[in-house]
């Protein structure tokens, strides 16, 4: 069901513990990741992740909050959005 599913998006300049440090904050809170894509363009690491927050201990809120203090310790931008209105802000 598509109420669970969140949209991660990181960005910022490539090093290691990126990908550590934000799947830590998931796992932590019982958040399964269904789908992760990342590339680095000039230096520049961009991940996208699709997760389920069916199970997590935590509401939306409190973990979109949690992995945007993991982004500022690893000095990258996270955004986290409910998978409806992704799917909406990029259907035009």
């Amino acid at each position: 069901m598509d109420d669970y599913k969140i949209i991660i998006t990181v960005s910022g300049s490539d090093k290691v513990g990126i990908v550590s440090g934000i799947s830590a904050v998931l796992a932590k809170y019982k958040v399964n990741i269904e789908d992760i894509k990342q590339t680095l363009m000039q230096g520049h690491f961009v991940m996208f992740m699709l997760c389920d927050i069916q199970n997590a201990e935590l509401n939306f809120k409190e973990l979109k909050n949690a992995l945007i203090e993991e982004g500022n310790k690893l000095e990258v931008e996270v955004w986290v959005q409910k998978k409806g209105i992704f799917e909406k802000m990029h259907t035009v």
